[in-house]
């Protein structure tokens, strides 16, 4: 086996690994599926009856805005589960196997991303309950999906990093929390982002998850003309601005992630 092929069948075992102990785990699971479940739920039906959205239903404004946050919030246990299993010494039993050093976190995010698979599936099942629709092809609502999981995998690499920087579950929690709620409140998930004072607007149009739903919306083609552009770049080119956040992440966050799993396998 080369050492190109090695991490990927050694990283697909870790996957599989990991699936089935998310499966058994119906805590993680169930936090990254039922979460957003609540969420959809709650400003669909409470703050969807006082909000309005010039030119279209505010469930269908909503629902690309709750399948980022979710994917937000399940790549977030790629990190716990990084975290975990430093605490636990399964690294350690790891090293002394004949296998990859990268495959551990190729697993560990290849797993997630199934996960957020799954959990797209049930969030957008739930989207069409509640009035949620597609008006594009079924080639650009592929395309939406399909941006949701590179998203998802790329965002895993950053959780992955800023756990093995932190090593401790409590700690990436922690940090977790302060990073996730800004990043999807501060953004036009939820809301009309060009409705907030100017300083939180100007964040909103380039934050990345307002980049990422921008796209999704464009996809889906939950967009109206009755509402009011921006002239930010992200917000004027949704999908290669978020190709771009993908690249980005990737290229920065997957050397730091193995560099930083080597040093805490080493140390």
């Amino acid at each position: 086996m080369n050492a190109l092929t090695m991490p990927v069948a050694d990283g697909w075992t870790i996957a599989r690994r990991n699936a089935l102990k998310i499966r058994r785990s119906p805590d993680l699971l169930g936090s990254a599926i039922m979460f957003p479940i609540v969420f959809v739920l709650m400003f669909a039906y409470v703050f969807g009856s006082v909000i309005e959205v010039p030119g279209m239903s505010y469930r269908e404004f909503l629902l690309p805005g709750i399948f980022v946050q979710a994917v937000v919030m399940g790549a977030q246990i790629t990190g716990y589960t990084l975290t975990l299993d430093l605490q636990k010494g399964i690294f350690d039993r790891f090293r002394s196997l004949p296998m990859a050093p990268s495959a551990v976190l190729i697993g560990q995010t290849v797993a997630d991303v199934l996960m957020n698979l799954a959990s797209l599936v049930v969030m957008a099942v739930m989207g069409l309950i509640v009035g949620w629709r597609v008006h594009t092809s079924p080639q650009e609502a592929v395309l939406g999906f399909g941006l949701l999981l590179l998203f998802a995998y790329a965002f895993s690499w950053f959780t992955a990093t800023v756990a093995l920087g932190l090593r401790t579950p409590e700690s990436f929690n922690n940090v977790a929390t302060m990073v996730s709620f800004p990043l999807m409140f501060v953004s036009n998930a939820y809301l009309d982002s060009s409705k907030l004072p100017t300083p939180l607007r100007v964040v909103a149009e380039w934050n990345p998850a307002s980049t990422f739903t921008q796209a999704v919306r464009e996809l889906f083609g939950n967009t109206s003309d009755a509402m009011t552009t921006s002239d930010a770049w992200p917000m004027r080119h949704a999908v290669p601005a978020s190709l771009l956040w993908i690249a980005v992440m990737l290229i920065v966050f997957v050397p730091l992630a193995t560099r930083l799993y080597k040093k805490a396998v080493s140390g």
